[in-house]
């Protein structure tokens, strides 16, 4: 395998079937691979010689290296600029989107379209979504919200979404200090109206999930955001 990504992935291989053969290490077989790694996961070998050997595999990969015991302890800046103030008007567990794993410790930020985004902590860009202009509630745009994932030093990961069309200031592989712009805020994907979608996410067997996590206030103390509060920087 190659990991063509600027970030960890862990990959769980097995086999979808097998007649007389044998692997080694055996399978089903799990690893990190580093960004950039090519590495070999496991050999296949026939069992009796002289029989007829096949296989087939399957697989699946999650973005970021496996936290399973993580708890945030880091204050994130909010992801606004200097001297701006903006409503949060859903927090963790909302009930209009915020009820499944990747999305219960989220935020939503109310914001005019083409506001400015700057990054909440140091790290490096893994992905960005520039291309969607349209919005909706319908589930065909639950997946269609132009988006940055950043990666950070404890492995965890920032994700700001429903950004403007095409106003990406960073690319994959980039490294970011906090407080950097990065984009610019939107109305695309599954939204009722402009504004920023943040969240703090791991890798959790196999699974993408967010954790909860604290903004730094403006009297700098840590807080924990929640609708109809106020975030300043």
């Amino acid at each position: 395998i190659s990991n063509l990504y600027p970030g960890p992935i862990e990959i769980l291989v097995d086999w979808a079937s097998h007649d007389n053969v044998t692997s080694s290490p055996a399978l089903p077989h799990q690893r990190v691979i580093e960004a950039g790694q090519t590495a070999t996961l496991f050999q296949v070998h026939g069992t009796t010689p002289g029989i007829a050997s096949s296989f087939t595999l399957q697989y699946q990969y999650m973005i970021g290296r496996p936290l399973m015991d993580y708890v945030s302890v880091f204050p994130y800046l909010p992801p606004i600029a200097e001297g701006s103030r903006f409503q949060v008007t859903q927090g963790f567990n909302g009930e209009f989107s915020h009820t499944d794993v990747q999305n219960r410790y989220a935020v939503d930020i109310m914001m005019p379209i083409d506001t400015p985004v700057h990054a909440a902590r140091a790290g490096v860009v893994l992905e960005v979504n520039d291309d969607y202009f349209r919005s909706g509630t319908e589930q065909a745009y639950a997946n269609k919200a132009n988006s940055i994932r950043i990666l950070h030093d404890d492995d965890s990961m920032a994700v700001y979404a429903h950004l403007a069309l095409e106003k990406a200031q960073v690319r994959p592989g980039e490294r970011v200090v906090a407080g950097q712009l990065i984009a610019y805020s939107g109305n695309t994907g599954y939204t009722t109206g402009p504004h920023l979608h943040f969240a703090v996410q791991i890798n959790r067997g196999m699974e993408l999930v967010s954790v909860p996590f604290q903004f730094v206030g403006g009297d700098q103390r840590a807080l924990e955001p929640s609708a109809g509060s106020w975030l300043t920087r």
